[in-house]
Parts: structure tokens; sequence; C-alpha cells
């Protein structure tokens, strides 16, 4: 893992958007991953000064589909309700539990944090990575690095090789800097969003129950 300091990178990026912007009138195009509503509503609020926005919700990691459709009821409604600079849409991803315990296939006892939860993120934001490819936008980048529990540089070490792949500009990220995650847990009272206690996944809400006991 190295240090760099996504945050910084991604300020000097949206500078130059923003003089960008003020020159043309237009605004880049955004392909963003989101895992809920809480972790979205300050990315999208920080963004979308700078970005239209298309919210992806793919997260077959999440179990049982009633959670599921809960969460993505969440991010639509949130999405309704914010008051942003410039469009957001949502698009829905489709919801396949196999391809999450695919991808997953020989990690299922690795501790929260580790290799499973690397390949459950490459599995979400190769799928963006795809989208915002075949839709030609400018960027795409994912909601989780403003969770204290995710790992920003490997969130961004995934994203800088889909995007030699893909030829989709990764947006370098770590949301949680700068207050973000205080700003998310803020806005999510603001809107009374629905907070779950675990990532998603069954061995999240595994490992979450252990700790309660």
């Amino acid at each position: 893992m190295n240090s760099v300091n996504y945050q910084k990178e991604l300020d000097a990026l949206l500078a130059k958007i923003n003089k960008e912007n003020e020159c043309t009138g237009s605004c880049p195009r955004l392909f963003l991953h989101s895992c809920c509503a809480p972790c979205s509503s300050y990315v999208l609020e920080y963004l979308s000064d700078y970005f239209e926005i298309t919210d992806f919700f793919y997260n077959p990691n999440i179990e049982p589909e009633e959670e599921y459709r809960h969460r993505e009821s969440e991010l639509i409604r949130l999405i309704s309700e914010m008051d942003l600079r410039h469009p957001v849409h949502f698009q829905a991803g489709r919801y396949d539990p196999s391809e999450y315990y695919e991808s997953v296939k020989g990690l299922e006892h690795i501790h929260e944090g580790g290799e499973r939860c690397f390949a459950c993120y490459r599995l979400r934001m190769e799928e963006a990575a795809k989208h915002a490819a075949e839709g030609e936008y400018d960027y795409f980048t994912t909601t989780l690095s403003i969770s204290p529990l995710k790992n920003a540089s490997k969130i961004n070490e995934i994203g800088q090789e889909l995007e030699a792949v893909y030829g989709v500009k990764h947006l370098p990220s770590d949301f949680k800097k700068k207050g973000g995650y205080q700003r998310s847990i803020q806005l999510s009272k603001e809107h009374g969003l629905y907070r779950q206690d675990f990532c998603g996944c069954v061995f999240s809400k595994h490992e979450r129950e252990k700790e309660r006991k």
C-alpha cells in the first residue's frame, strides 16, 4: 500500500475542472458507484458542484433482497430530496448475489477488511467502470472511501487499474477526509436515512452479531 494523499489529488483536479467549467459553461460527467444513501449523501453534495452525476446502485454483496431494496429505495429518495447544483441521475444495477459469491470464492473465512473485501470493491468498481466506458463518461469513482472501515489506498489502486483497462478516468478519492464522514452522518439525520450497522454481506453481518454478543 502507498501513502498517496488522494484528497490532495482530488482537490487539485476539482480546481482544474472548476476553471474549465467556468470557461466552457459545461461540466464533465461522472459515473458514481454508490454503496448506500448515507455514504452517498456527502459525496453527492460535494461532487455535484463539479459534475453531472449518474448514481449507480450495484451491490450484489447485500443480502437479503429485502435489505438490498430498502437501501436502493433510500438512495432514490435521497437523490429526489437533495438540492444540488448539477443534475444527478439514478441508475439501478442488476441484483444477483451469485456474482458476489463467485468473486470471493476461497476468501470466505478472511476477516472483514481483508482480501475478501478487496475482491468485493473490485467487483462493484469494475461494473461501474464498464458502464462508464460504454456511456462515454469522463470519470468514474465510488463512494466506498467515505467509510472509516474501508481501505482508501486499495480502492484507489483498483480504480487506477480499471482506468487502464477500460479507458475511462478514475476520480481519486478519500471522501472521509475534510470532515466528509461526519457530514454524511449529519445529512443522514437531516434526511432521516436508514443507516445500517453492517456492510451488507452475510460475512459482515455475522461479524457484527459476534461483536454484539
